[in-house]
């Protein structure tokens, strides 16, 4: 039995793609907090999605490298958010109804140019993640990633928190909250494309929002969504990498998958916000209104 548990640390392999979990996961993590503060999971998911297309232009136009795919979805991420923006002012269209027409049409782009490019192993990687093809390089990659993200935005932890919470109030104060605007959203799309390999990009967004949700269930304490968040993230991307190992199942599902259940017992059993606890509590009242 204990061979059995040890058995993933005596490879190498495993051992870039658990560090590599911890970092991603914990970098995600932080960032959930603001992804669900600002109630835009939907806008970045559809980011996340929109990673694709432009990683096949990037590959039709200079070919299959690691750095072509990382500046090609940092490309396209930025393309579909904007064009988005773009859109909404110079039309009727809300900006999420933009968001959806653009990024569905690209990600259909994206996937018939990348059968067309005969690089369909490949795809399934980049829409599903495989970090245990990581290698030093790409752990270093991630690592710096991790550390500009995390300390980008603890630095300006207090002013974007003013701009999520109190737009005018923040901007009277002499916040420029354009720009944090958009520097945290060009910030979580780079933690979006660190996160690739890892769960790819169909399930990034599971990765960057569940960490915080969850917590958010279980303290009213701002603090704890970010630093919680980057616990949870952390600590639950590596025991999915682990589950991955001993159960021969995929490690980019059984990351978001790991997660997701904290979330479900978070959902049922948290002894504020859970249902029980709510359901309890609505009990309690029709017994005794007063």
């Amino acid at each position: 039995m204990i061979e059995w548990l040890m058995e993933p640390f005596q490879h190498s392999f495993n051992q870039r793609a658990i560090l590599a979990a911890l970092l991603i996961g914990c970098t995600n993590g932080y960032a959930s907090a603001f992804v669900v503060l600002k109630k835009s999971a939907l806008k970045v998911g559809s980011l996340s999605h929109a990673l694709l297309p432009g990683i096949a232009v990037a590959i039709l136009v200079f070919g299959l490298h690691e750095w072509s795919a990382f500046l090609g979805s940092l490309f396209a991420a930025l393309l579909i958010g904007l064009g988005s923006l773009a859109v909404s002012r110079g039309s009727r269209i809300d900006q999420d109804s933009a968001l959806a027409i653009l990024y569905t049409a690209a990600f259909s782009g994206g996937i018939i140019l990348l059968r067309r490019i005969g690089v369909t192993q490949e795809m399934d990687e980049w829409l599903f993640g495989n970090i245990m093809g990581l290698r030093d390089s790409d752990l270093w990659t991630n690592f710096w990633i991790s550390f500009a993200a995390l300390g980008v935005l603890t630095a300006l932890h207090r002013p974007l928190l003013m701009t999520l919470f109190d737009a005018e109030v923040a901007a009277t104060l002499g916040v420029p909250v354009r720009a944090l605007n958009y520097l945290l959203l060009a910030v979580l799309i780079v933690v979006l494309i660190s996160s690739l390999q890892a769960v790819g990009c169909m399930l990034a967004i599971g990765l960057l929002v569940t960490p915080a949700a969850t917590v958010y269930l279980l303290t009213d304490s701002t603090h704890a969504m970010f630093w919680g968040g980057a616990l949870l993230g952390g600590l639950g991307a590596a025991f999915a990498v682990l589950a991955g190992w001993w159960l021969n199942i995929e490690q980019g599902p059984a990351i978001v998958l790991v997660l997701g259940a904290v979330f479900a017992l978070a959902f049922f059993f948290s002894p504020k916000y859970g249902l029980i606890a709510r359901a309890r509590l609505a009990r309690a009242r029709q017994t005794n209104p007063s």
